[in-house]
């Protein structure tokens, strides 16, 4: 019982940083293990040190992972990748998590929280609501059929030719200029 208040917490928290409408970015520099690599597994964007280690090894205490690492990982790296990792407990490098997708990119530890900082204002400087519009697509999408898929993104393309930041950002182009975006 107590098991399972657990998990659903753990699974309610990383389901809010999945439909947060702006991006979520994880900055690993040791050991994200357990439910460490399940809530970098949960963000939009890993940026590791070179020292960084992530891993599943619950099976070495007789459980699994209990929030979405499961599910999260399969789709991060494949489902044969997410079982041999998952099933063996093994912990794996930063440079290993990078080749298999669950990294985005190393840096240096010094250099860890500089370069997430100027990643995350490139992001801070996007339209928000295409950003936001964007990450739900994409979210929703993987849960879809191609078709629907693709009617989801039409749908959503086409709204956001109607906002005052899609007017900004074709002017701010057009200008030569940095836009101002308003999220309207």
């Amino acid at each position: 019982r107590e098991a399972l208040a657990f998990g659903d917490l753990g699974h309610s928290v990383l389901i809010g940083l999945e439909t947060l409408d702006k991006p979520v970015i994880a900055a690993v520099n040791g050991f994200a293990l357990g439910g460490g690599t399940e809530l970098a597994l949960g963000c939009d964007f890993v940026y590791a040190s070179t020292k960084a280690k992530f891993g599943q090894p619950e099976v070495n205490l007789g459980i699994i992972p209990g929030f979405g690492g499961t599910q999260r990982l399969a789709r991060s790296v494949g489902l044969n990748k997410a079982r041999e990792l998952i099933y063996t407990g093994d912990i794996i490098s930063a440079e290993e998590a990078k080749r298999i997708g669950i990294v985005a990119e190393l840096f240096a530890p010094e250099e860890l929280m500089d370069k997430v900082v100027e990643k995350a204002k490139l992001l801070m400087s996007k339209g928000p609501l295409a950003i936001a519009s964007a990450k739900r697509v994409m979210n929703k999408g993987a849960d879809l059929s191609l078709d629907a898929a693709l009617e989801f993104e039409k749908q959503t393309f086409s709204a956001l030719f109607g906002s005052d930041d899609r007017a900004e950002g074709m002017k701010a182009f057009i200008e030569k200029r940095n836009p101002e975006f308003k999220t309207k």
